[in-house]
């Protein structure tokens, strides 16, 4: 092509692209937005148990060597008892911390060690920690096992799906249309989760190894939301 061809092709080019850019998309029209959830109440099947003990002296290596011993003893026992899913054991938070006197000077050290059972089989877990004679009871908190959750959830989202689909039906009609089409959704899962409770005081379970801690587990509340938009027709 000759150059003066090839000119004026680029300059055809340049005006329909210009033209373009300067056309302005009009908004989308009879577009919905819509939000439906389905909830579902369920028995929480996963028990925690968080055990932990506190040494305290002026030398900190000394004082961390008693925390060792301690959580060293704790997880020989617990891990007798260990069972995947129903009893498993792992070590929480191990830190030594300073005690100021006057003049903020350093006048000892305290630590803290934590030991946490979590699991399904709810006497394995409390019978277990009844035997641990160098850690107390810090706290007890419920929940829900993957499991448990995966089931739940999908239960939930099978009921957000059919009201979202009802209430877009519902609106349609009720503008004149005779239905729909979806144009987006977006899905999002919540369920109170895992919250141990921290008990006010820490009674030692070496006193009471044959006396088991009392559990009693609550219910969760799984909820799935649906949130998007529809294209009435």
């Amino acid at each position: 092509m000759p150059a003066a061809g090839r000119l004026l092709a680029c300059l055809a080019a340049l005006s329909l692209c210009a033209g373009a850019m300067g056309q302005v998309l009009a908004p989308p029209q009879n577009v919905l937005q819509l939000t439906a959830s389905g909830t579902v109440e369920v028995q929480q099947d996963l028990l925690s148990l968080i055990l932990t003990t506190t040494r305290e002296g002026s030398d900190a290596n000394a004082v961390q060597a008693q925390l060792k011993t301690a959580l060293d003893a704790a997880l020989t026992e617990a891990r007798k008892a260990a069972q995947p899913g129903q009893l498993d054991v792992r070590t929480g938070s191990f830190g030594l911390y300073p005690r100021y006197e006057q003049g903020n000077k350093i006048g000892g050290w305290r630590g803290t060690a934590e030991l946490l059972l979590e699991g399904r089989d709810f006497p394995r877990i409390t019978q277990t920690a009844a035997r641990i004679q160098t850690m107390t009871l810090g706290g007890v908190g419920f929940g829900l096992s993957r499991e448990q959750r995966a089931k739940v959830e999908s239960e939930a989202q099978n009921i957000a799906i059919e009201s979202f689909k009802a209430k877009a039906t519902e609106l349609a009609k009720s503008f004149g249309f005779s239905g729909y089409g979806l144009r987006e959704v977006s899905v999002n899962s919540n369920d109170q989760g895992f919250m141990p409770r921290q008990r006010m005081a820490q009674a030692p379970l070496a006193s009471a190894a044959s006396m088991p801690v009392p559990v009693e587990a609550g219910k969760s509340a799984v909820t799935v939301t649906l949130s998007g938009s529809v294209q009435l027709r």
